[in-house]
């Protein structure tokens, strides 16, 4: 009798023993995906683009360079309370009329920001990364140009499948009335944003849909087409369509339509969002 209450205690105990085993071996390796990437790694896309507007006319003034540098300092190798790894991000996005007779730069936005990053795996051992962030945007500008706002904000960056990445991001915005009065109207509460694998380690293509405040209007949509010339290598040639509003945050209230073509480098594993 002894033995029979014995063995049943030790099948339940294995079983629930192995249970916890693979939801910490799964815990485990969802963080690994973020310490096999060095501490210090490219955050959003880093890229150098040129192109034309296509809903006005192309000239010197119109034509320009688009360029954006973006990294990320993983601050811990253990996670903190919850699973969640610290991160400080940096990201300046610079508009640049190379074509013009001074090549002045039109814009430079900048972009810091703190972050909280918990990877884990959902039904199917999707990987996901969930992100609570803190984070400043400016022009660095004063007096009537000066452009800025902070968000707090959280994403979802999910790997459905070898091809298939996507990701949903909301904020709240945080706006000085006074210098930017109808801003959050433009940038919106949130973005939606799917990369997808055309033929893997060589053609990929991202879209990125932000919704503006208005039912219809004040969105924006970003398309690209990346091309990786060499598979050992980190960059790609890309063609990106940008259309509608908030590309730069000088001209966050005009209706923008850019057609460029450059060169980027991204994340070398899933980015955090």
């Amino acid at each position: 009798m002894y033995f029979k209450y014995l063995f049943i205690f030790c099948v339940l105990f294995s079983i629930t023993a192995n249970s916890q085993f693979l939801e910490h071996d799964k815990n485990f390796r969802a963080a690994d995906s973020l310490l096999t990437e060095a501490s210090f790694s490219v955050h959003k896309d880093n890229y150098f683009l040129t192109g034309v507007p296509l809903n006005t006319d192309i000239n010197r003034q119109s034509a320009d360079v688009k360029y954006q540098v973006s990294f990320k300092q993983r601050l811990s190798s253990k996670p903190l309370l919850g699973g969640f790894f610290p991160y400080i991000m940096y990201t300046q996005e610079a508009f640049w009329d190379i074509y013009a007779s001074s090549k002045p730069f039109s814009e430079i936005n900048f972009n810091p920001g703190i972050a909280i990053v918990r990877p884990f795996y959902i039904k199917g051992g999707r990987l996901t990364y969930g992100t609570i962030s803190f984070e400043h945007e400016s022009n660095g500008r004063d007096s009537i140009y000066s452009k800025t706002w902070n968000m707090l904000a959280f994403s979802l960056k999910s790997q459905l499948s070898p091809r298939w990445t996507v990701g949903l991001r909301g904020w709240i915005p945080i706006v000085d009335k006074e210098d930017n009065p109808d801003l959050t109207k433009y940038v919106g509460y949130g973005e939606a944003s799917a990369t997808y694998q055309i033929t893997p380690g060589r053609w990929s293509a991202d879209i990125v849909f932000r919704k503006g405040s208005g039912l219809l209007n004040y969105g924006s949509l970003q398309t690209q087409v990346n091309w990786k010339p060499y598979q050992n290598q980190n960059y790609y040639l890309t063609l990106q369509w940008f259309v509608g509003y908030t590309e730069s945050l000088i001209d966050y209230n005009k209706h923008t339509s850019m057609l460029r073509l450059g060169f980027v480098i991204k994340p070398e594993n899933m980015s955090i969002f």
